[in-house]
């Protein structure tokens, strides 16, 4: 079955305009780390790569340190993924999205994300996409949380966990957080 473009929240699939095939597609996960405050300067960035088209996934949580206004893309939420589908033919959104894009970057994967990924959760829009991942495609994460949750021994194997699925790690860097404490 040949994938359908992706509507924009809040217009029919039947009324959305094909995507253009030249284009290569990420779709940007952000979860709800102090990181998150990033989004809109991540976005900016990528947009000034020629023929890049991004799409954004947010978690609610994600939503507390960004300002949607300032996100220049098509950004999706759990509540686009139920306004989304009716009835039996209908599209699924995060299913979609999947097909869309040729790379997914979660940036920033917040401890709690990290944790639903590596057990198979999928409560959200986002997880949802990350579950039904075509591994034959990059996915690359980019763990962020606080340094004493970063150094949990839960955290390690969690990760390993990401990257036993081929997934690909983005390393944390080493800086003052916002919390005032200094590490990774």
């Amino acid at each position: 079955m040949e994938p359908i473009s992706l509507p924009e929240p809040g217009i029919p699939a039947g009324n959305s305009s094909s995507v253009a095939q030249e284009k290569f597609h990420v779709l940007l996960g952000v979860t709800g780390s102090v990181a998150a405050l990033k989004l809109p300067l991540l976005v900016a960035e990528l947009l000034k790569i020629p023929a890049l088209e991004v799409k954004v996934v947010t978690t609610e949580r994600a939503k507390h340190f960004y300002n949607a206004q300032e996100i220049p893309v098509t950004l999706y939420g759990d509540e686009e993924e139920w306004q989304l589908w009716k009835g039996r033919s209908d599209p699924v959104l995060h299913i979609e999205l999947r097909r869309w894009a040729d790379l997914m970057v979660v940036a920033p994967l917040d401890a709690n994300t990290l944790a639903k990924v590596a057990n198979g959760i999928c409560d959200n829009l986002l997880t949802c996409v990350i579950r039904a991942w075509d591994l034959s495609k990059p996915l690359l994460f980019c763990p962020a949380m606080n340094t004493a949750m970063w150094e949990h021994p839960i955290t390690a194997r969690q990760v390993e966990q990401l990257k036993g699925f081929g997934y690909t790690e983005i390393p944390c860097v080493e800086k003052k957080l916002v919390c005032g404490d200094e590490g990774q």
